[in-house]
């Protein structure tokens, strides 16, 4: 037998959009069912990077999720390029007139949005399996999904698809609806966890012969550092000596500098891609996050990328609500994907800059460093690598509505 209910927006995906998104329309008065595949305690579980625009950081502190958040997160007020030796620090603060990024891991993210959405009573059912998406043409779309052995079926008036690339929200648009632009690069990051204090204030970003590598911090007492590799590779071929001996190498300086070495508690590795849909809409089906673009880790633009969206989305369907105006809701796509294409431009700029590329011949070696040096020498070059680094204020569209108040009126602010 199926069991069936009704909400105003069924939401696919407790990654950072789905779950920001739950949030912003409970300020706004709205109902939502977020369904995720997986268990809370994997979702809160997975390690993943976390360098916050400032537009993300006052967006999560408007919106009551920001104590924990400037309790321990690190904040960046620049960040350094390695090569031919030498550090070259980007000064963002004093380059974007007083703006930074903020160092706090996603998964944090994700457990600050998932106490607020329990402490709320919003409804998220984890372990949803078989979700499918039904009748996106008619005014009133459904979800149908098996949860601890029982079948369930919402009908809901929108559905917003947060589920990633691998996720059931974009395949269920009709063939020929979205156009996808793709670029699957050779690429690959093995990442680690290291349980040791911080090699570097700030983040490094090394250019080397050897391939890229990348300095970051998590905690005062663990560290992540990823260093170029085949994105084939096999993590059996990466033993904790090498990775540090390819540390070391790669990060090579003649400053006054020591690589922090400690226990290696996590080991990963990244393939990078670059993805946009256009457009990210289908009827009443509206795509946020990964589900509708990814960009390569270089610019840190992933998860913040997913926040401009639902800031956008969040509004747009409150209009519809409030006043029965659809004309936000039929411009989301346009109105998200310049700021997207305009990271997809930086993420590969930072791409092609600091990596071994396949087939790379020693004039686009030379070309790369001469980049770089720009960059550490122009002050107009710095300044636009700061400004899309800390990234762009967010659309219009979030920055006139009153989260502070909305979040105060609810009481929805977490410690």
């Amino acid at each position: 037998m199926t069991r069936s209910r009704r909400t105003q927006v069924a939401i696919i995906g407790a990654g950072p959009a789905g779950l920001l998104l739950s949030h912003l329309l409970h300020l706004r008065g709205i109902e939502s069912v977020l369904l995720e595949v997986r268990s809370r305690q994997a979702v809160e579980g997975s390690v993943r990077a976390g360098v916050l625009e400032q537009g993300t950081v006052d967006l999560l502190t408007a919106c009551g999720l920001g104590q924990r958040l400037h309790r321990e997160g690190a904040v960046h007020q620049g960040i350094n390029f390695r090569f031919g030796g030498q550090t070259h620090r980007i000064d963002m603060h004093k380059l974007t007139g007083g703006r930074a990024i903020t160092v706090y891991a996603q998964q944090e993210v994700l457990r600050d949005l998932i106490q607020a959405a329990l402490a709320a009573g919003r409804q998220v059912v984890f372990e949803a399996h078989d979700v499918r998406l039904h009748d996106l043409d008619s005014q009133q779309p459904r979800v149908t999904f098996r949860h601890a052995a029982n079948q369930e079926e919402l009908h809901c008036d929108f559905i917003a698809g947060c589920d990633g690339f691998h996720g059931v929200s974009r395949p269920s648009m009709p063939s020929g609806v979205i156009q996808l632009f793709e670029r699957q690069l050779q690429i690959g990051w093995l990442g680690v966890l290291v349980d040791a204090p911080p090699s570097s204030e700030e983040l490094i970003y090394a250019r080397h012969e050897r391939g890229f590598a990348l300095v970051s911090t998590r905690t005062p007492n663990v560290q992540r550092m990823y260093v170029q590799c085949d994105p084939h590779d096999d993590l059996a071929k990466w033993p904790d000596e090498r990775i540090w001996q390819e540390l070391a190498a790669r990060l090579e300086t003649h400053d006054d500098w020591t690589l922090i070495e400690g226990k290696i508690v996590q080991k990963n590795i990244v393939c990078m891609r670059s993805f946009v849909a256009e457009p990210m809409q289908y009827s009443r089906l509206y795509l946020a996050g990964d589900a509708a673009h990814i960009v390569p880790p270089t610019g840190a633009k992933g998860l913040n990328l997913a926040v401009a969206d639902v800031s956008v989305l969040a509004p747009a369907l409150a209009d519809y609500y409030e006043t029965g105006r659809s004309e936000l809701l039929r411009d989301y796509s346009a109105i998200c994907l310049p700021r997207i294409w305009r990271a997809q431009r930086f993420s590969a700029w930072m791409t092609s800059v600091l990596h071994l590329l396949p087939g790379m011949d020693a004039y686009q070696s030379r070309m790369q460093l001469a980049e770089l040096e720009n960059v550490a020498q122009s002050t107009a070059a710095a300044t636009n690598l700061a400004e899309n680094y800390v990234g762009l204020p967010l659309p219009a569209e979030a920055l006139s509505v009153p989260w502070n108040q909305l979040a105060s009126q609810r009481g929805s602010r977490f410690s």
